[in-house]
């Protein structure tokens, strides 16, 4: 390919732009795979780079970043088969990955990478590609009629403790000859920035920084540009025209005897993103902006057109412009790429221009479109919003709005009618109240039943009706509590997008109000160790922030590395405590085998501590008198990722789980690791992976077989599982073939009663049968959230008095599930419930399937990806001739079988029994009587 691009006849200057993009580039991201693939891998890069090496300017590789100008020199230096076989290429690309590996020598920086003694110094010399700001903009504001810019900003691997060798100056570069200008810049103590940034062992406390512009900085610059500019035109017999000047921001900074110059860059979420401009003279406006890389930039505006009406006329939407301080009588508008006719009508002090806009061609119109003027013989000039009022136009089921930009210029769009949040109000106990309008399709006078719902990247989703009066709506919602199946649950971390779900299932984007951006609180507020802020991103874009509260030395790779390195090892050191630590995947759920080891022994009575790690305020677990057990036994709750949970793991005599635990957890001689796994594996895992074979081991392989080692007994649900456990963990310590605890609740004489309950929490009664459909996670589509059959056709199949619950696996994208059809219970808290109360289960390679035949009810195995998921994920099993129920390939045979299900159950009756006894031989409702026995029974 290089060959081909090179053969074109670049010049040298092209060439030499060529090379510096390709080596630093997409070469060097294959360098860093082929580095760390094996040997294989290195010799066919290596053969393949060094002749282009070669031919490649030694300028350009003199400026590359450090770590490549290294690994390309050795390339070139060292034999073929000396580099494929050796690990000089694995070594440096690995310490590469770690930025604050810096040294000083007298006045100069070099990079702290291996081969020091066998390679040139001035080759690790830090330059220009190594030396890049990292900054932040968290504040630009108005104060006292100067633009103040606030945030940090430090070089990777330097750190900056104090004021001293330590400064930073922001500088706007304008256009070409005119002088930049430098702003009052001081350092300020920021310890946010260390808590933020990836580097563990640096310390940025004084990478902050303020600076402050005068915006006549900027005016006698764009005067004695406007001078020049219209000498020009004045020679070329042209009018002379009002021109916008753009200064983009450079952050210049000097620290420790380095110096670096970069772009300021990076604004915090929310108000920082629509910065106010500042009317410096009559229609002249100094502005702070973002591109669209999120650099900063500084303009200096006039207004050449602005808009003082909006009026529909019939089929035409007609906008009123005024252009002061010039008088036209011809031209036209443009929308965007569309050029539109307009009126021009001279009038005292400008001209005065109407512009007709179709409203058919609006309405067909996907995307908004900014409005210019182009007055005959002048450059167009934009419509900026000025004093006018925006505006929203109701046509059917669709509206056209006429609104300000984050820069004030005018935005034209047509779409469905949208809810404008206007109001934004937290309560003194945590809840958010929000009120604005939302007009019914056609002016009608009332809109139909809605319900507000937060979405977050994960796919999770909660719902809070919305109340609506005319053209009004109002939402209360406590971010803390959040409803969810008869309990309450506060929001994860992360960000929450809002949007309004129609009745029909039709989602609709929310917007804030432009008029109430300025007032908008997006301050946080603090509920039970969690902050909660609403802030408006992209301009106009409601986003709900959740985050927990966490102290100074948990923040940031910084106090990781001193609970992981330091507090940790010196909690090992001390003796055990007779506590249990429970852990439920990471802390995610109260659920699964774990809950019931604990629930068993809460229930006996067992008084000894009780420990829960709870990530991210997952879950409450309940003590003794929650579960009705009587009184006296509370368990403590840790917070994961805490100081308290460092403690916990490394202290406590027990620990139960059932998944990995965190990387830096390794078990002592006196404790005892119990791990219940969560399923018995149908598809491949662990070590009977592919890529867990190869050469070198992955990371994944060394992490494994660290955590396996610490394992003290590995529960299994039968003696077909156990030698698979075995060989894909690589464990040779001792099993428990007790069966699932988890699984106890489908044998447990009390199961109707404990059905009941669940019914409640679902909110179904108990006459409705229940048709579970669990499926697995795609590693190769985790993104698709489709269901592959027809819900509506397979309830009409099963006739009325039945209902489908949808529960996708917890590392595939979330369902969207109409409500009228099916309840998503992908996040109610525990599988083992939705086995107990569903009459049938349809899965693919679900470990489902192994639980789910201790209840004797029909599956159904609806694996219309077979070929594809056994070629690439692989099975234990073959379902073909062992599993409890038919194999449907598609949606249409899924619908019939379950027209038909009592013959489908009745016909496969036998298979169900065989693989029962199989499979899952142990799981007769005294599986956690035993395990507890064995394990906390002296």
């Amino acid at each position: 390919m290089m060959s081909a691009v090179l053969a074109e006849g670049l010049t040298p200057a092209q060439r030499r732009r060529f090379d510096a993009e390709a080596l630093a580039g997409p070469l060097g991201t294959r360098l860093d795979i082929a580095a760390k693939r094996g040997a294989a891998r290195r010799r066919e890069f290596v053969t393949a780079v060094k002749p282009y090496l070669a031919g490649v300017d030694p300028r350009v590789k003199r400026e590359l970043p450090v770590a490549r100008r290294l690994a390309f020199h050795l390339i070139e230096q060292r034999g073929v088969d000396e580099l494929a076989e050796g690990e000089a290429l694995q070594k440096l690309v690995t310490a590469a990955a770690e930025p604050s590996r810096r040294i000083r020598k007298k006045m100069r920086w070099y990079a702290d990478l291996p081969l020091r003694d066998e390679l040139p110094e001035s080759l690790y010399r830090l330059r220009a590609a190594d030396l890049v700001p990292v900054t932040q903009v968290e504040d630009v504001s108005w104060v006292d009629g100067r633009l103040r810019v606030s945030g940090h900003a430090y070089l990777a691997g330097l750190s900056v403790r104090s004021r001293r060798f330590n400064r930073a100056t922001v500088v706007l570069r304008g256009p070409r000859w005119l002088p930049p200008v430098r702003l009052r810049t001081r350092r300020t103590h920021h310890p946010e920035a260390t808590h933020g940034a990836r580097e563990a062992g640096c310390n940025y406390d004084w990478a902050g920084f303020t600076a402050e512009l005068d915006p006549r900085a900027l005016r006698w610059r764009a005067a004695l540009r406007a001078v020049v500019r219209g000498g020009k035109r004045l020679l070329r017999r042209r009018a002379t025209v009002r021109d916008t000047t753009t200064w983009r921001a450079e952050i210049v900074i000097w620290s420790r005897g380095a110096r670096a110059v970069g772009l300021l860059r990076g604004p915090v979420l929310g108000r920082t993103e629509r910065p106010s401009g500042l009317e410096v003279r009559p229609r002249w406006w100094v502005r702070p902006v973002w591109t669209s890389d999120r650099a900063f930039q500084v303009v200096l505006q006039p207004t050449r057109a602005e808009l003082t009406g909006v009026r529909l006329a019939g089929e035409r939407l007609e906008l009123a412009v005024f252009l002061p301080d010039r008088r036209f009588t011809r031209g036209q508008a443009r929308l965007d790429g569309h050029r539109v006719a307009a009126e021009f009508t001279p009038v005292e002090g400008g001209t005065e221009v109407v512009v007709p806009l179709a409203v058919e061609s609006l309405l067909a119109e996907r995307d908004g479109g900014r409005l210019w003027i182009e007055p005959k013989g002048d450059p167009a000039a934009p419509v900026m919003l000025g004093r006018a009022a925006e505006s929203r136009t109701v046509i059917g089921e669709r509206e056209i709005t006429v609104l300000g930009d984050r820069r004030d210029r005018v935005i034209i769009s047509a779409h469905r009618i949208r809810p404008i949040i206007s109001s934004a109000v937290w309560e003194p106990g945590g809840a958010l109240v929000l009120e604005g309008s939302y007009p019914a399709p056609g002016g009608g006078p009332e809109g139909g039943p809605a319900e507000l719902t937060l979405r977050h990247r994960s796919g999770l989703l909660h719902s809070v009706a919305l109340e609506r009066d005319g053209s009004r709506f109002r939402v209360r919602l406590t971010p803390a509590a959040m409803p969810r199946f008869g309990e309450t649950a506060p929001l994860s971390s992360g960000n929450w997008s809002i949007a309004v779900r129609e009745a029909s299932g039709e989602i609709v984007p929310v917007r804030m109000g432009h008029a109430a951006l300025a007032a908008l609180d997006e301050s946080p507020h603090t509920v039970a160790g969690r902050e909660y802020r609403l802030i408006s991103t992209r301009f106009d874009v409601p986003v709900l922030v959740v985050a927990e509260s966490l102290p100074d030395d948990e923040k940031g790779p910084g106090g990781l590395h001193l609970l992981q390195r330091s507090f940790y090892p010196a909690q090992r050191g001390r003796e055990l405590t007779d506590a249990t630590v429970y852990v439920a995947y990471d802390g995610r759920q109260y659920e699964g085998n774990v809950r019931a080891v604990y629930e068993e022994r809460v229930r006996r009575g067992d008084d000894r501590e009780h420990v829960w790690v709870v990530k991210d305020g997952a879950f409450a677990p309940p003590g003794a008198r929650e579960l009705g057990f009587g009184s006296g036994i509370t368990p403590t709750v840790v917070r994961a990722g805490s100081r308290e949970h460092y403690e916990v793991l490394a202290r406590s005599r027990h620990v139960v789980t059932n998944g990995f635990l965190p990387p830096w957890f390794r078990a002592r001689e006196d404790q005892v690791v119990v791990q219940t796994w969560h399923g018995s594996p149908l598809k491949r895992m662990g070590n009977d992976l592919p890529h867990m074979s190869r050469d070198p081991r992955p990371p994944a392989w060394h992490r494994q077989a660290a955590e396996v080692r610490g394992w003290d007994l590995l529960v299994s649900q039968s003696p077909w599982a156990t030698p698979i456990l075995r060989r894909a963990f690589g464990y040779q310590g001792e099993v428990l073939e007790s069966g699932f605890p988890r699984n106890d609740v489908l044998s447990s004489p009390d199961r109707r009663e404990l059905a009941a309950r669940v019914r409640a929490r679902l909110g179904v009664p108990e006459d409705v049968k229940l048709v579970l459909y669990a499926p697995t996670f795609r590693d190769y589509d985790r993104k698709s959230n489709s269901i592959r059959f027809d819900l509506e056709k397979a309830r009409r199949a099963m006739g009325p008095g039945h209902r489908f619950l949808v529960r996708f696996h917890s590392m595939q994208a979330a369902p969207n599930v109409p409500r009228d059809l099916a309840l998503d219970v992908t996040t109610y808290p525990d599988m083992a419930d939705l086995l107990l109360v569903a009459d049938v289960l349809i899965t693919d390679y679900s470990s489902a399937m192994f639980d789910f035949a201790a209840t004797g009810r029909p599956v159904l195995l609806f694996t219309y990806d077979l070929s594809r998921y056994s070629a690439k994920r692989g099975l234990y099993l073959d379902l073909a001739a062992e599993a409890p129920g038919p194999l449907l390939s598609t949606g249409a045979e899924v619908v019939e079988a379950l027209r038909d299900i009592d013959a489908v159950a009745a016909e496969h009756a036998e298979r169900r029994e065989r693989f029962r006894l199989t499979y899952a031989p142990r799981d007769d409702g005294k599986a956690t009587a035993r395990l507890v026995d064995h394990v906390f029974v002296s």
